[in-house]
C-alpha cells in the first residue's frame, strides 16, 4: 500500500482509519484512494477558490464515497457536528476529512473525541493544536470557534 501523502496541506492521521487535511488538489484523488479511502467528508464550501472542482464525480470515480456537509467558517451550527459525527461514525472506513485549512475539521475531532469517545481533553486538544487552536485572543473573528467547542453545559 502506498505511503501517507504527507504533503497534503494540513495532513494529519488520527488513527488506523481516520486521516484529515486541509485542501485536496486533483492530483490528491488518486493518492487518497491508493492509501485505502473508502469515504471523503468534505466541510468546507463548494464556492471557495480552493475547493477541488466537481469532487463528487472525481472521488465516485476512484470508488470513494464522499459526503459533503457545507460548514460557513464564520457560523458553524450544531446541525453540521452532528451530520459530521453521522458521516464519521456511520460510513465507510478508512476515511479522510478535510476542509481547507484543517482547522473546521481539527475543531470538529476536538469535539468528537472529547464529548463523544472518551478521549481525555488535554490529549483531544493536542491533537488539534497541531492543526489550530481557535482563540479569540489572536483573532477576534475566531470567537465562533472557541464558543463551538466549548464544552456544553448538561
Amino acid at each position: 500500500m502506498a505511503s501517507d501523502p504527507a504533503d497534503i496541506r494540513g495532513w494529519q492521521r488520527l488513527n488506523g482509519e481516520i486521516t484529515t487535511s486541509g485542501r485536496i488538489e486533483e492530483q490528491d484523488v488518486a493518492r487518497l484512494a491508493a492509501i485505502g479511502v473508502r469515504q471523503v467528508i468534505n466541510v468546507s464550501l463548494l464556492s471557495h477558490p480552493e475547493a477541488l472542482a466537481d469532487a463528487a464525480g472525481k472521488f465516485a470515480a476512484q470508488g470513494i464515497v464522499y459526503s459533503h456537509i457545507p460548514v460557513p467558517f464564520d457560523a458553524p451550527k450544531e446541525a453540521h457536528f452532528a451530520a459530521f459525527r453521522a458521516a464519521v461514525e456511520q460510513g465507510p472506513k478508512p476515511v479522510h476529512v478535510h476542509c481547507i485549512m484543517n482547522w473546521r475539521v481539527s475543531a470538529f475531532f476536538y469535539r468528537l473525541h472529547r464529548d463523544h469517545q472518551g478521549m481525555a481533553e488535554p490529549a483531544a486538544r493536542a491533537l488539534m493544536a497541531q492543526q489550530w487552536v481557535p482563540d479569540a485572543d489572536d483573532k477576534p473573528e475566531w470567537q465562533v470557534w472557541a464558543d463551538f467547542i466549548a464544552p456544553k453545559a448538561g
